[in-house]
């Protein structure tokens, strides 16, 4: 399959797609995908912890249960 046969695939998944937290996670990847780089300074580091600390302390987050759940049913 070519790059642009799967890009139109994966922009036509992603619109189904109803989940904000599940979106947030393929941005994550595909900005770290693009930026191309192995590393992160420390500051970036924290920050991305603090970020997900936030998160969490919100109850923003899926356990491994719902996770093994939700992968079933893809």
């Amino acid at each position: 399959m070519d790059i642009s046969n799967e890009r139109s695939l994966l922009i036509k998944e992603l619109e189904q797609v109803e989940d904000i937290s599940l979106l947030q996670a393929i941005k994550a990847v595909l900005h770290y995908g693009l930026k191309n780089e192995g590393r992160i300074s420390i500051e970036q580091y924290n920050l991305e912890l603090e970020e997900a600390e936030a998160r969490i302390d919100r109850g923003d987050f899926f356990t491994q249960e719902e996770v093994e759940k939700m992968s079933k049913e893809w």
